[in-house]
């Protein structure tokens, strides 16, 4: 794939002037988004003490997005990885994977199969009632505990509207690729939701969504081709999703409580690229394939109280019950009747997760200083299936508990000066207990000018893998290991903001960001001995490695009357010193570039809204495993294009949108030396989307 080197680049740090400009304090105030993650009860995103990004829902709409994935990959030092064989899409933030990066759904942990709010599928997160999305970058041990190390994604749902009735219900079809039909090819979206506020104090909304992926054949000739030259299946995983969820709240005066539930459904069918032959007297000769399919299931229950003691202290409090299964169904298909049999299902990995976390704050009568004290106490029960030597599999049941206490201050030293300081303990049930603490710093300047910075420790803990899977066949030996320690991480931020509101109406707003992560103790698989008996090679997780990294970024927004333009730029520096116990990388730091541009227009007379994403993920660099040393590969630098148009009719009761994703047709890109392992050679072609594809979405919108 040839990408062209992108224009937009020269314009990130340009810095335009007008004149007449109007910068008042209490202008900013009324623009100001309202945001909830890391704040003591939600506030102005001007006032918060960190940098948080905000994607709203307008942002959601524009790009037709069903799920997290599709929203990801517009955003700066953010990388999505899809997985085309397991059909699972996980997030990167710079340059670590996603088990430093938790995900949170109204400030909750989401759970998976193999933890909790880390290492999500982002395919399974369904956007059909959510407010909006807000981001906080580098270390929040403090306010949300183990593995927020390099951030923190919170989803806010909606739990009011300003309608006594609200029924949505949207039907979307998306080719996948060229690959489109009405029921057997491509991607079928239908949604419905249904929202009910009974009085000014009670709200329930309802809904439900589906997502049909028919799968992407490519090269692949489908699940009933007949011959044995590895084109069976398919090159990306036919999946359907169904996601329901369930809301009620109440809100009186200072008191509000909401329960909220969520459940997924998902199938996920593999067709084995190996065509065999065989001969019964009863069938005769016959082909089949060893076929699989993949349940997965998740539960979510939140229940939330808020309000306020003896006429002062706030308090907010959670529960949380959550549970997600993976089940595994290994079978024959027989190409020429297109029968199944020995169905076999079994049990392959579950977490459930008991959850409580509790916050009081508002000790004084002095609004210049706030006290927030808190807890977070979670108990995991894991379950995963691990291969023993000669085919065997045996069972692993784990508990996994942490008790959390927290403190934290908000002090208001003069009206523009704030000083946040925080400091967590965590009993650990399996490891050393843990510590994580903060400070943060915000300066309101005159003109709209803002400065923030902060310091953070965190810590990871080992994930159920990590701990105790077990991988023993053909020689190869690749195990867990119950003495891992947690990893550590120490982080820097600091941003200037400037925000510009002119008398024409214009709107300028400014943010140069620059932050440092240092991790310690990063679990790798490494090399640990060979096998007495065998003599093969046996690898282990172990505490071995370290990870640096630096970042420079720059956004810029532009909005003139109907008119939105975003602009930025982010440089990343990575240094990863890896240490396989045979021979040790170099800890030189790696560089890469990535920009984002966005417009949005609304044309009024029309009530049209025409929007365009872009996204340059520059040449990144890496250490790769060759034969006596780590060397260098160079992954190819790619572009994503998402644009579309959406069209709203009688008095926006019906809306239409039309638009393309990928639009650059990307699919694979080339990355060097992969082929130059000691014995473990690699495909030289990094998996990135299946190509572009085109949607129309028709949603009908009943406002009473």
């Amino acid at each position: 794939m040839k990408i062209k080197s992108p224009l937009f680049a020269v314009l990130t740090f340009c810095q335009i002037s007008f004149a007449q400009q109007k910068d008042t304090i209490a202008s900013q105030e009324k623009l100001s988004e309202v945001v909830v993650t890391g704040q003591f009860e939600p506030q102005s995103i001007k006032k918060s003490v960190f940098n948080v990004r905000v994607i709203s829902n307008q942002d959601i709409q524009n790009l037709a997005a069903n799920n997290l994935g599709d929203v990801l990959n517009q955003y700066l030092n953010i990388t999505v990885r899809p997985s085309s064989t397991s059909g699972r899409s996980t997030v990167s933030l710079f340059g670590l994977d996603a088990q430093y990066f938790k995900i949170l759904v109204d400030n909750i942990p989401l759970v998976n199969e193999g933890g909790l709010g880390n290492n999500t599928d982002l395919s399974q997160i369904n956007l059909n009632d959510v407010d909006h999305i807000e981001i906080v970058e580098g270390s929040m041990g403090v306010s949300y505990g183990a593995n927020a190390v390099s951030g923190v994604l919170n989803i806010i749902t909606k739990k009011s509207s300003k309608y006594k009735w609200n029924i949505n219900a949207a039907v979307q079809e998306e080719t996948v690729n060229n690959e489109y039909s009405l029921f057997e090819k491509g991607r079928h979206i239908q949604s419905l939701r249904i929202a009910h506020t009974f009085s000014k104090n009670w709200f329930v909304s309802v809904g439900a969504n589906r997502n049909d992926f028919q799968g992407y054949l490519a090269d692949k000739n489908g699940k009933d081709y007949l011959e044995n030259d590895t084109t069976r299946g398919y090159s990306w995983l036919p999946k359907d999703q169904l996601n329901g969820s369930a809301l009620i709240s109440y809100h009186k005066d200072n008191f509000r409580f909401f329960y909220k539930f969520e459940y997924l459904d998902e199938n996920v069918d593999y067709y084995n690229s190996t065509v065999q032959s065989n001969y019964t007297p009863e069938l005769g000769s016959y082909r089949y394939a060893n076929d699989k399919r993949y349940f997965t299931n998740r539960y979510f229950h939140n229940l939330n109280v808020a309000g306020t003691l003896f006429s002062q202290l706030n308090y907010n409090v959670s529960v949380s019950h959550q549970k997600q299964q993976r089940e595994v169904e290994d079978f024959e298909y027989y190409l020429y009747t297109k029968k199944e049999a020995k169905n076999i299902t079994v049990k392959d990995q579950s977490m459930e997760v008991l959850s409580s976390t509790g916050t009081l704050n508002n000790f004084f009568s002095d609004k210049s200083v706030d006290l927030q004290l808190g807890y977070e106490f979670v108990n995991n029960n894991g379950f995963a299936l691990v291969q023993e030597a000669n085919n065997k599999t045996s069972s692993v049941h784990k508990k996994l508990e942490n008790y959390d206490f927290f403190a934290s201050s908000e002090i208001m030293a003069t009206e523009r000066f704030s000083i946040k300081p925080g400091l967590r303990f965590s009993a650990q049930s399996k490891f050393e207990n843990q510590y994580a603490s903060s400070i943060g710093l915000r300066y309101l300047f005159d003109k709209g000018l803002e400065i923030r910075g902060s310091y953070g420790t965190g810590f990871r803990t080992p994930n159920f893998e990590e701990l105790y899977s077990k991988q023993i066949f053909d020689g190869h030996f690749f195990v867990g290991n119950e003495n891992l320690i947690p990893e550590t991480s120490t982080s820097y931020e600091a941003s200037v903001k400037k925000f510009t509101s002119f008398s024409s109406g214009v709107q300028l707003s400014n943010t140069i960001a620059g932050s440092y992560l240092d991790v310690n103790d990063r679990i790798d698989m490494a090399y640990v001995r060979d096998n007495p008996d065998t003599g093969s090679p046996e690898y282990q997780y172990i505490n071995i490695s370290k990870y640096r990294m630096w970042n420079f970024s720059a956004t810029n927004q532009l909005k003139i009357d109907n008119l939105t333009i975003n602009i930025g730029a982010a440089f990343i520096g990575v240094s990863q010193k890896i240490d396989n116990a045979v021979f040790v990388s170099d800890d030189q730091f790696l560089y890469s570039f990535n920009l984002n541009a966005s417009v949005s227009y609304t044309i009024p007379k029309w009530e049209t809204i025409i929007s365009g994403y872009y996204k340059y993920n520059g040449k990144t660099q890496q250490f790769v495993e060759g034969n006596s040393a780590y060397i260098i590969s160079e992954i190819d630098p790619s572009s994503w294009l998402d644009a579309s148009i959406r069209q709203n009719f009688f008095q926006d009761q019906f809306e239409v949108t039309l638009g393309a994703r990928n639009i650059l047709d990307v699919t694979n890109v080339n990355q060097s030396r992969t082929n130059e392992g000691a014995g473990h050679a690699s495909a030289s072609n990094l998996l990135l989307a299946y190509g572009r594809s085109y949607f129309l979405k028709l949603a009908y919108n009943l406002n009473l």
